[in-house]
């Protein structure tokens, strides 16, 4: 296989052997996307999956040898897996860094209103998303409660086929002379994005009976919403895309794609000379804040306690343990799509189908705050896929001027660490439904997996 080319997709340049392990690979994928639908169910999916496979938590080690697994739960949100190397950690590891929250609508802490006797529920936007797109399609409600009393009650409403669903109306078009004469972004404000709980009562106002229906089914008053975490996202599942079933169309593989590509490449990765760890971050799509996120010091307190397993207490240790440490910042990247064409500058554009994506650099307008990869860490990246014949290309998020992101590969490069964005290129990111190339999502973790046995 040749593992850069741009004239013949990934699909092609794989043999008859390795489309079927893509195949089996996409269902598995699939069966995690439609499993791990919020981060909190992410994190309990990829713990399971870490536990099978002899992964114990750092609490339960002494101290560490070569081919130990531990995992971090931190707060339930987000997951550290580590396989400990043959090396001292001292001397660097490798990380592949990935999120598993999503853009999505939020529940308010007050969040059940009634107008004109239909009952909606008031919802924050979370992340960067296109508000028009999430008006008329079926929505579920997923998370958690806690009541007054402590208990921790499961909320999932939509995601079983019995169950009714959520929806989010818009104005028809034979009223819509007004709202069409707006600009796109200001057709359906943030205020706007209120899915319909119910409309049947008895009595003279329906919130009543639409709250007796929680209190009757999961036993939560009104009050309880104020410490709740409660998520709108689609209704839909999963499904193939094309007569050539080549695409899969999911809720969330912006980050989900690559990290499913690190849980199931560091299970399946011969232990290496370097510590490998696959990190699984919340809160990326809001600046990577809160005590989840990777601007927190849960991650340098991970390390900190490997190296104390080890022997190394003193904070110069992990300094120098950062400083010699390599990451794949495993975040999506945008595939050029022909349609908007104007966006893209093809040269330097990622295409569906061509395999994992290296991004130098991020960042908006003049690369504000972007990591910009250094050359020399990019040439041993791609000596490591070239070598273990991963399908890769080059990608950037669109032309110059035209606007820009970022991932955690910034922080962690303030770390001291070597670092470079490697992500699966997709169409429709951050709409509530979102499309990959099987071949792009099965060369992630192909990427993954070869870096992390790399030296």
């Amino acid at each position: 296989m040749k593992p850069f080319d741009m004239e013949h997709s990934a699909w092609a340049r794989f043999s008859p052997e390795e489309r079927g392990q893509m195949e089996a690979y996409s269902v598995n994928y699939r069966h995690f996307l439609d499993t791990a639908r919020t981060e909190r169910l992410a994190n309990k999916e990829i713990l399971r999956q870490a536990k099978a496979a002899g992964f114990k938590a750092l609490s339960e080690y002494t101290s560490l040898q070569p081919g130990d697994k531990v995992y971090w739960d931190q707060k339930g949100k987000s997951v550290i897996l580590a396989v400990i190397g043959s090396k001292p950690i001292v001397e660097g590891m490798k990380i592949v860094g990935s999120h598993i929250d999503c853009p999505r609508l939020d529940l308010k802490a007050m969040p059940v209103v009634e107008k004109n006797k239909i009952v909606y529920f008031k919802t924050h936007y979370y992340g960067g998303l296109l508000k028009y797109q999430w008006v008329c399609m079926p929505l579920s409600l997923i998370g958690v409660v806690f009541t007054a009393d402590g208990r921790q009650i499961d909320v999932s409403i939509g995601e079983d086929p019995e169950d009714p669903v959520f929806y989010i109306n818009d104005l028809l078009p034979h009223l819509g002379k007004d709202q069409a004469a707006k600009k796109l972004s200001e057709a359906i404000t943030g205020e706007m994005l209120m899915p319909i709980v119910g409309t049947n009562s008895t009595e003279e106002k329906t919130k009543p009976t639409i709250l007796s229906l929680f209190k009757d089914k999961y036993g939560i008053e009104e009050e309880d919403f104020a410490s709740a975490e409660l998520e709108i996202i689609p209704a839909q599942k999963s499904r193939e895309v094309g007569l050539d079933r080549s695409m899969l169309m999911s809720h969330g593989h912006d980050d989900r794609v690559c990290s499913y590509g690190n849980l199931a490449a560091i299970l399946a990765a011969a232990p290496g000379e370097k510590t490998q760890v696959a990190l699984f971050a919340d809160k990326e799509e809001i600046g990577s804040v809160g005590n989840t996120g990777v601007h927190s010091s849960y991650f340098l307190d991970f390390a900190a306690e490997l190296l104390a397993l080890q022997g190394h207490t003193e904070e110069l240790y992990l300094r120098r343990m950062l400083r010699s440490s390599e990451v794949l910042s495993a975040d999506v990247c945008a595939a050029l799509d022909p349609v908007f064409a104007s966006a893209y500058e093809e040269n330097n554009a990622a295409k569906l189908g061509y395999g994992i994506c290296l991004c130098k650099y991020t960042g908006a307008r003049g690369k504000s705050g972007s990591n910009d990869a250094n050359a020399e860490f990019l040439a041993k990246v791609r000596q490591i896929f070239n070598s273990s014949n991963v399908p890769w290309q080059i990608g950037e998020l669109g032309k110059v001027d035209q606007g820009g992101g970022g991932t955690i590969a910034y922080i962690m490069a303030d770390w001291g660490c070597d670092v470079v964005d490697c992500g699966v290129a997709m169409l429709s990111m951050h709409a509530p439904l979102e499309l990959v190339a099987k071949a792009d999502a099965y060369s992630g973790y192909l990427a993954y997996k070869a870096f992390f046995e790399s030296k």
